[in-house]
């Protein structure tokens, strides 16, 4: 753990880390606060699950526009206002939920609660992506910014366990639209704690007018398809495994007769992938991170099916756990192979589409899943749920363009035109 403190005692980290934290922490309530005010205010939980869908939908969609004016503009201009958009809209959606439907009250119906869901939503604040790109300022050694990232997806994932705790415990003494309106409080105290930290940030810069007239545009290796699209594509097959596992999950404990073994069963899920996190970033890896997520891949896949092989609930949380070891690694090198395909001022963007394809893989899988289940045996559908990521194993890049084993990221690295678009495939 020392390794971690040493990542803690970097000057600004702990204080910049922190707020992301808490801003971060509000994405692990709202989404059952949501739930849970609109079903109220509706009196239907097709309006509140339609409601909570346009939030996810254009939160995950425009991740990547939202943190490309990240780039541009930097926090202070960019994301501030960007959460205080989105903090005053949750709080709207927090006054016109506060009046329950039925005899006792009018409700509010569901045309504006999903307009104001889906507008929030396309505003969500891109915390995560932000502060890694503040880890890449703060730390340019190549292994210490593994253990950063290491860090803080443990630290998100345990945001997600500890959020929906915070719900329970405000809904038991408030109505839910509280939960909406603290969740608006966390984000916007959050993210201005995130972007006054002075760390400078690297902001992208536009092309000069006689580059732009000639179509010359530089272009970092890497950059493209080889640089981008793999690990992309390596983070939406850890997502659908992810998105499939849940709902398999739940089919295998009813299967079994024990619908309440679930949480227990993702709980040793989460636990897994915190370990395995932790893991990951206490080492000092010699082989590159492209053979890397290979690996960690092809680890995941096997042990997902393998899981399909559990005889009872017991095992199944067994094999999760397994699984979940493997999560937190293949994400955290996914994100480190993307920042160092990225541009210096585009590094925000890159860490967006990564989160982007884990978020549209979760739910993909999820739907593919769906379909499967009842219609062929679950072990098999185990199996099928493993093959995005055996097939990321055999499609990850081999290389990465990276310094040399302890050696700082210098000035030149990845040197060119920070205006050239990511690419998601």
């Amino acid at each position: 753990m020392s390794s971690y403190a040493a990542v803690l005692r970097t000057p600004l980290a702990a204080r910049t880390f922190g707020a992301a934290l808490l801003g971060r922490l509000s994405y692990g309530t709202v989404s059952l606060s949501l739930v849970l005010s609109v079903k109220d205010a509706s009196g239907s939980f097709a309006v509140a699950g339609t409601a909570m869908a346009l939030f996810s939908a254009t939160s995950v969609l425009l991740s990547p526009a939202r943190a490309a004016l990240i780039d541009r503009y930097g926090p202070r201009r960019a994301l501030v206002p960007m959460a205080a958009v989105y903090a005053v809209l949750l709080a709207v959606l927090a006054l016109v939920t506060r009046e329950p439907a039925g005899p006792g009250g009018a409700g509010t119906s569901g045309a504006p609660l999903g307009v104001l869901a889906a507008l929030a939503g396309a505003c969500t604040p891109p915390l995560g992506p932000t502060m890694r790109t503040l880890w890449g300022q703060l730390l340019p050694d190549r292994r210490m910014l593994q253990r950063a990232y290491s860090l803080d997806g443990v630290a998100e994932e345990l945001l997600f366990v500890a959020g929906p705790l915070l719900v329970g415990v405000l809904v038991a003494y408030a109505d839910p639209a509280g939960g909406v309106a603290a969740s608006a409080v966390l984000v916007l105290v959050g993210t201005v704690g995130l972007a006054l930290s002075p760390i400078p940030f690297p902001v992208r810069t536009a092309e000069s007018g006689s580059a732009r007239k000639r179509g010359i545009r530089k272009r970092l290796p890497g950059a493209g398809p080889r640089g981008l699209g793999r690990p992309v594509l390596a983070a939406a097959g850890v997502g659908i495994c992810l998105g499939g596992l849940d709902l398999l999950a739940i089919a295998f404990t009813e299967e079994q007769h024990r619908p309440g073994a679930v949480a227990w069963v993702l709980a040793a899920l989460s636990a897994g992938s915190a370990v395995g996190g932790l893991a990951n970033g206490a080492i000092s890896w010699r082989s590159a991170a492209g053979p890397r997520l290979a690996v960690i891949c092809a680890a995941l896949g096997v042990s997902l099916a393998a899981a399909g092989l559990a005889p009872n609930v017991y095992a199944l949380g067994a094999a999760a756990a397994v699984t979940g070891l493997f999560v937190a690694p293949a994400l955290t090198t996914a994100y480190l192979i993307a920042d160092e395909a990225a541009a210096p001022g585009a590094r925000t963007r890159a860490g967006a589409w990564v989160n982007t394809a884990v978020n549209a893989g979760s739910s993909g899988g999820t739907a593919l899943i769906g379909l499967l289940v009842g219609r062929l045996p679950l072990a098999l559908c185990f199996v099928l749920v493993a093959v995005p990521a055996l097939l990321c194993a055999a499609m990850a890049p081999r290389t990465t363009n990276r310094p040399a084993e302890g050696a700082g990221r210098s000035a030149g690295d990845g040197a060119g035109d920070a205006s050239e678009p990511a690419q998601s495939s």
